[in-house]
């Protein structure tokens, strides 16, 4: 049956009131995208998760002022030290995810704290988004003066002579320094006695003042007291001689085969922080960490500018955990 020309006539009230709607919604959009200020547009936190004088506060203060050039945005770092970096990430992790806060965290609280400390108030790969990888290093051996030794097979004698009465401060159980020294523990079979501290300034401080006799530091904590002669170097971690100390053998190479360990650090933001955010941090930070005068600066705190893409810096710290929970497994350092 053939419609009538009226029953094809659409209510012109009906059709008003339906796009009334969707029209006000689009009158809107430019209104709330103007709304929206442009990033950065206020002062952004790094969060150096170590306490000041260790090496992640010595990268984050070198970097800070040129991300600050970079961004037209005045860039603060704060120190949050504590359960070897978790409380900086818990910090981070809960912040809001917008790009005004973002750590600088290590092989710990990224990566290992995961195994040390149960249960974690966060979860490093569901909790944080990363940006990119920022250095590579390793940790000098280093001992206060009193103990009688000059080389690590030396040292490697008396430790064997004293067990569990050689103490080795770290920044904090699960950290670099820790591992470190439980590698070497195994492979010498030695048993040194772990002392965890908040931070690898504060263990160096005892180190110094003798309140425990051995460390395995970051290069920039301790390159100044080994040139004061207030501690003394014995080897370094890496599988490499380092530049700040051409001259110091790899612990390796002073008589221990097979052994290296190495240490990193990388920026990471909240989870949920915008692609467009992570992605613009990410190139203004790899480029930063590549120029010339920064890449100096960081070599001279024995350091080497080690970047990548957020993806693939997110593949490494799974990796890492993946690792260090096999080392730990044959070397038994999983109790604090």
């Amino acid at each position: 049956m053939q419609k009538t020309p009226a029953e094809y006539v659409v209510p012109i009230f009906s059709v008003t009131v339906r796009f009334i709607p969707a029209i006000a919604a689009a009158l809107c959009m430019p209104l709330v995208a103007a709304q929206q200020p442009p990033y950065p547009s206020k002062p952004i936190r790094i969060i150096a998760s170590q306490a000041p004088g260790g090496g992640i506060d010595a990268v984050c203060r070198i970097v800070a002022p040129k991300l600050s050039d970079a961004l037209g945005q005045t860039v603060i770092v704060e120190n949050r030290a504590g359960a070897n970096g978790s409380l900086a990430a818990e910090l981070t992790a809960k912040s809001p995810p917008d790009g005004y806060v973002f750590m600088l965290g290590a092989v710990g609280n990224l990566g290992t704290n995961v195994i040390f400390y149960k249960p974690l108030t966060y979860d490093p790969v569901r909790d944080l988004a990363p940006i990119t990888s920022a250095v590579l290093s390793g940790n000098v051996l280093v001992i206060h003066p009193s103990v009688p030794a000059h080389f690590v097979k030396e040292l490697i004698v008396l430790a064997k002579a004293r067990p569990d009465t050689l103490a080795y401060g770290t920044s904090g159980t699960g950290g670099s320094g820790h591992l470190a020294g439980a590698l070497f523990s195994s492979i010498t079979q030695t048993r040194l006695l772990h002392v965890p501290y908040k931070g690898g300034g504060p263990a160096m401080v005892d180190l110094v003042a003798g309140q425990v006799q051995i460390g395995f530091a970051s290069p920039p904590s301790a390159a100044v007291f080994i040139k004061s002669g207030r501690l003394r170097a014995l080897a370094v971690t890496t599988d490499h001689r380092l530049n700040l100390f051409p001259d110091l053998p790899t612990v390796a190479e002073a008589g221990v085969p097979g052994y290296e360990s190495h240490a990193w650090y990388g920026f990471v933001a909240p989870a949920k922080t915008p692609i467009a955010i992570v992605s613009r941090l990410n190139q203004a930070l790899v480029r930063i960490l590549h120029t010339p005068d920064i890449t100096r600066a960081i070599a001279a705190q024995g350091l080497e500018v080690w970047t990548m893409t957020p993806e693939a810096f997110g593949a490494y710290i799974k990796s890492e955990v993946d690792k260090w929970t096999r080392v730990i497994q044959e070397v038994g350092a999983g109790d604090k």
